[in-house]
């Protein structure tokens, strides 16, 4: 484990921004945007603000997809574009996803250069036979909303901000008559050579161009559009095409297309733009994104940053990051606990991501432009793991956004040609990752809690419309049998599972509504999960459609069939929405926490997930495989035997090993916030198991102190007494001076605010 970085970090002084919002606290100081860049927590260093639709950060390194006709597994820890590890930037790409296990996106790398041209990246082990530099981390530094780095072998200073929509870069040369910018069109986050479907660039004058990109990736037909405009003129441009495969070439012959032409097209474009430099020179670019036009991108620019004042950009999104981590202000045990939690704030702020011009208009999934009216529209939905934390916390710190992004959900489903509600989504695309139909969950759980942004009865709609798709990911099975069978759809344990808690959830949701014929439905479907149990085994196990059961099964086995991204070890605990029925299945409460114990002692050997990309050690303990997520629920259970203060000890030992103030320091990927939100939550004292309830399972809180500020003007207070690494089980809870006897926490509890204070000891409390 690498020391703790504190010196890379640039802090912004608590003077400048308690002048501008007095009444915050300069919480910013405490994010350090490298923890998660290294081995499995694929998150980026950059800058944007929140939820910002222009994400800008460093890429180190041009790993493609493809290796000899097949998957090339080396490109996996480049989800985010950046490695700590890697000790050469090969530029700066203005999309990301943060903490995904697949990826897309990287569009409109830039980078600065000085010397002779070259127009291809080179190599990490010889960066000098291309444009790419080499830096290090002493000469680097990142805050939110602002990254450093110097470019060694450039001897140029590059610095990043941005606003919503536009990136703003600011690059300080030394003396040089050959300097240039290159905006690589070709590279990508899990490149290949088809990917690019079309690039085009207009030169408006000698220092703005507009253009856009086409690609098909994870989404199969996205398009950026940009608008690039340069503090400095240049001098002369070019560019050249890298595709070989243009059979057809029109009668462009007639003019040099590749210098001074002010139209460049092409699949595999890189420009340049040349300038001479004194020393010292700085140039800045202001590059502004659309998903609707380049007209749209120019509006953005004009409207979100008219000048070229830098650092007015830069302190401006460090204000708007202070006044939401600010939403919720904690005190710690340790300044590294502090640390992690508002670093852990601000990965969960990250997505998803605002999709829509200034005057609110946007690209359709139907490819058409709408205006979303009343409501910012967003993408970026990694629903099989953000509906289990990140969106109920959302509906806390963040109700009026996570209704917004409730509102784009339902767009999504208007707008669909399956007429369904986004699977995981992300610019005007379906991608179709992962299982289940956990917008339900997002949008069932917004209600129950009463943040009811949107039009309640055509969600339920949606909802129901969405899980009565036959045609979808063996629903067709599902229906028929209640259950999943393995010979006719893969990963049907997971699939019946996940189903039958989205169902759980649209049943309270028309319960809520008053829709009792739908209730009736859907709470039945939630029982579905029984029909996987295999009482002989006592564990969830993939069914045959004949009914009997698989013959061969290893309950360990990651990569077994009936099971995505997990075990039936694990996957046989998630029956979130009926834990109580789940352990009389299992044999009642003594015998399913004796279970729950072995989940977190026995071991895992490592060929149960040596060809799991998701799953490393470093995100097991035991068998509880805390770096991915359908386990995140699991520690909780124990709150449902005789014996909650396992839950404690448990959460106290998680939120020590798997999250650390380092570049590996998250045990899994962050997917989008997830990883991060569970920490927020637990660090607090309690965890949504079932978004859709109302309720809230307690834990143990590793704060000492917090204060969660409510959008409705109320705060809710959370005090611990006696707090202490050893003193980690909770011996009394005082909600608004009344003993709390029950281990659940209620929304509304926190909504109408009021105090709640742990009384914690080193001793379980047994009775």
């Amino acid at each position: 484990m690498r020391q703790p970085f504190f010196f890379l970090l640039l802090f912004v002084s608590a003077q400048t921004l308690n002048a501008q919002q007095a009444n915050n606290q300069n919480l910013i100081q405490y994010v350090h945007p490298f923890i998660g860049t290294e081995k499995m927590g694929h998150t980026y260093p950059g800058a944007t603000v929140p939820f910002g639709m222009v994400q800008l950060s460093p890429e180190t390194d041009t790993i493609p997809y493809e290796a000899h006709g097949k998957y090339n597994s080396a490109v996996y820890k480049y989800c985010a574009g950046y490695q700590y590890t890697d000790k050469t930037i090969v530029g700066f790409a203005h999309t990301h996803f943060s903490g995904t296990g697949h990826s897309d996106l990287g569009d409109l790398l830039i980078m600065p250069t000085a010397g002779a041209l070259q127009l291809n990246p080179g190599t990490a082990d010889k960066p000098e036979t291309g444009f790419r530099s080499a830096f290090t981390h002493e000469n680097e530094s990142a805050a939110p909303n602002y990254y450093k780095v110097k470019l060694s072998d450039q001897n140029i200073l590059a610095e990043l901000t941005t606003s919503k929509r536009v990136g703003m870069h600011r690059y300080t040369y030394a003396k040089s008559e050959q300097a240039h910018i290159i905006l690589d069109l070709v590279y990508g986050i899990y490149n290949y050579d088809d990917k690019n479907t079309w690039t085009y660039i207009r030169i408006e004058n000698d220092s703005l161009l507009t253009g856009y990109r086409q690609t098909n990736g994870w989404a199969r037909t996205r398009t950026v559009y940009f608008a690039i405009a340069f503090s400095k003129p240049f001098k002369s441009y070019g560019y050249k095409n890298f595709s070989s495969k243009q059979v057809y070439h029109g009668f462009w012959g007639k003019f040099d297309l590749s210098s001074n032409f002010p139209e460049i097209a092409g699949k595999q474009i890189r420009a340049y733009f040349d300038f001479d430099v004194k020393e010292g020179e700085q140039i800045k670019l202001k590059v502004a994104l659309s998903p609707v036009s380049t007209e749209g991108a120019l509006l953005n620019m004009q409207t979100e940053i008219p000048h070229w004042d830098f650092d007015k950009i830069k302190l401006q999104g460090q204000e708007e990051w202070n006044k939401e981590l600010n939403k919720l202000n904690v005190e710690t045990i340790s300044k590294e606990e502090k640390i992690t939690f508002y670093t852990s704030m601000y990965h969960a702020l990250l997505a998803p991501t605002l999709y829509m011009d200034v005057d609110g208009k946007y690209k359709g999934l139907d490819e058409k432009i709408h205006v979303a009216k009343g409501f910012d529209n967003y993408t970026t939905f990694s629903l099989w793991d953000t509906y289990r934390a990140l969106h109920p916390l959302l509906n806390i710190i963040q109700p009026k956004r996570n209704a917004d992004m409730i509102n784009s959900m339902l767009a999504h489903y208007d707008q669909s040609a399956w007429k369904m509600l986004p699977i995981w989504s992300h610019y005007a695309n379906e991608n179709w990752c992962m299982i289940g139909y956990h917008s339900a969950s997002v949008i069932a759980d917004a209600v129950i809690k009463n943040n009811i942004g949107f039009d309640a009865q055509h969600a339920l709609d949606a909802c129901v419309a969405t899980a009565r798709k036959k045609e979808y990911d063996g629903l067709e099975y599902y229906i028929q049998k209640g259950y999943v069978p393995e010979d006719k759809d893969g990963s049907s344990v997971s699939k019946t599972l996940e189903y039958a808690y989205d169902d759980w959830a649209i049943a309270q949701l028309a319960k809520k509504l008053n829709r009792m014929d739908i209730y009736n439905e859907f709470i039945q479907r939630s029982e579905n999960y029984k029909n996987v149990f295999d009482p002989s085994v006592c564990y969830m196990r993939p069914k045959l459609n004949d009914g009997t059961f698989m013959k061969d099964f290893d309950a360990l086995s990651t990569n077994s069939p009936g099971y995505i991204e997990g075990n039936s070890w694990n996957y046989s605990l998630y029956v979130p929405h009926q834990p109580d029925s789940l352990i009389r299945l299992m044999g009642g409460k003594k015998k399913f926490a004796q279970h729950l114990d072995s989940l977190f002692t026995m071991h895992l050997p490592d060929h149960y997930f040596a060809e799991t990309e998701d799953i490393s050690r470093d995100g097991i303990i035991g068998n509880y495989v805390h770096g991915n997520e359908p386990s995140h629920h699991a520690a909780y259970l124990f709150n449902w035997t005789h014996e909650p203060w396992k839950t404690q000890e448990k959460i106290r030992m998680i939120l020590k090993q798997m999250y650390k103030i380092s570049p590996d320091g998250l045990g899994g990927n962050d997917d989008c916030g997830q990883m991060s939100a569970w920490y927020i939550f637990s660090s607090l004292g309690f965890y949504p198991v079932a978004p859709g309830s109302d309720e809230y399972a307690i834990g143990s809180p590793s704060v000492t102190s917090a204060s969660i500020n409510l959008d409705n003007g109320k705060t809710f207070e959370i005090k611990v007494n006696d707090q202490s690494d050893k003193n980690v089980y909770v011996q009394k809870i005082v909600l608004n001076k009344q003993v709390l006897n029950r281990n659940v926490l209620k929304h509304s509890d926190i909504t109408n605010g009021g105090t709640l204070i742990f009384y914690m000891g080193n001793k379980p409390l047994k009775n």
